[in-house]
């Protein structure tokens, strides 16, 4: 019928994509972000993936024309677990678009920014991490973008300010 949306297929791996799950997943317990994102790089003859782990939600996997589901906990089998360092949960950050003035917990925005940091490295390749993080805005999340090699990127909304070295 016209207008209705494709079911989402449940799956239990995917293969080359399982070890980012993993690692999207790890850091999101590590850090207690809102979200996980990776754009996962796959080299030059596979266009990137889009993988997201969210908290007690499902993982998503979008890998070109397909879009699949998996458990939150399913057990993949990967050969190595990526292990990032504990963040507590922080309070939620006050957020000032307009100024891109952030307020939070004492050092915790560049202890999250690391994190997000290694989780780019984890993923490989020109892969890029994502992190939302909660603020004292709910339609306002802090967003972490990491790259290798590159400098992070603190989003909120539409406005994005690059972390200083």
């Amino acid at each position: 019928m016209a207008g209705e949306e494709e079911p989402i297929d449940v799956v239990l791996t995917v293969g080359e994509l399982d070890a980012s799950i993993v690692a999207l997943r790890e850091f999101l317990h590590a850090t207690s972000a809102l979200e996980a994102q990776g754009v996962v790089d796959r080299g030059e003859d596979a266009p990137p993936a889009l993988v997201t782990v969210g908290r007690l939600a499902p993982v998503e996997v979008f890998d070109g024309e397909r879009t699949v589901h998996l458990p939150h906990g399913v057990e993949l089998e990967v050969d190595v677990k990526p292990e990032f360092r504990h963040v507590p949960q922080l309070p939620p950050f006050e957020v000032d678009a307009i100024s891109g003035k952030v307020t939070g917990a004492l050092g915790g925005l560049p202890a999250l920014a690391e994190c997000v940091e290694e989780l780019a490295r984890a993923l490989g390749g020109r892969s890029v991490a994502l992190g939302f993080f909660g603020s004292t805005d709910p339609d306002l999340p802090l967003a972490i973008a990491a790259r290798q090699d590159e400098p992070t990127i603190v989003a909120l909304g539409d406005e994005q300010f690059t972390l200083p070295s």
